[in-house]
């Protein structure tokens, strides 16, 4: 399910700790806010605040402990809304929204960036998954709605290996990102 939240939903989001957060709770599923502050070394106080105000915009929602078979029945459990969390198509976007979207995309590659190139340096430490880091770097020549389909597919693709029941053994989460955008022209200039 796609999900783009509104401007106000675009702003909470524009927290790197929120952005944290729900990383943290998309990529492995529901948690409290203790758990989640234990493994992003926050305060659990925070955590709980903007765990709150990412519900309050529809990014986050309280799930059913019940079913996780584990915790207190006391505890609260948060999970993502949706695992498509999708932007404003950049043509409809207000100066506004450009900002907030242009300041998440800014701390979102940065910190990928930075855990990329950690898990490279300590990927003797990952056993078989030492050699797990597929990286390409290529062109395409499409027309706007061709790039269109292209990441509607790659979305598809992902959704085959989305498993939250029944992984393999041996199976557990990879971040996979997909960035795309034209290549200026020989002049140095955009694209128009």
């Amino acid at each position: 399910m796609t999900f783009t939240p509104p401007l106000s939903g675009l702003k909470a989001l524009a927290h790197p700790r929120r952005q944290q957060i729900l990383e943290q709770l998309t990529a492995h599923g529901p948690a409290t806010s203790a758990t989640l502050a234990r493994a992003l070394d926050l305060n659990t106080g925070a955590t709980s605040y903007h765990l709150r105000e990412l519900a309050r915009h529809g990014i986050v929602e309280e799930a059913d402990a019940g079913n996780k078979g584990k915790g207190h029945s006391r505890e609260r459990w948060w999970r993502a809304t949706s695992d498509d969390l999708r932007l404003p198509m950049r043509s409809g976007q207000d100066a506004e929204t450009r900002s907030v979207v242009d300041e998440m995309n800014r701390l979102s590659y940065t910190a990928d960036l930075r855990l990329f190139e950690r898990l490279q340096r300590e990927s003797t430490d990952l056993g078989a998954w030492m050699d797990a880091f597929p990286y390409s770097r290529g062109t395409v020549q499409v027309t706007p709605a061709e790039l269109h389909d292209l990441f509607e597919e790659y979305i598809a693709l992902l959704n085959r290996y989305k498993r939250p029941e029944g992984a393999p053994e041996g199976a557990r989460t990879v971040l996979t990102r997909f960035l795309a955008y034209p290549a200026p022209d020989q002049g140095g200039e955009n694209v128009a």
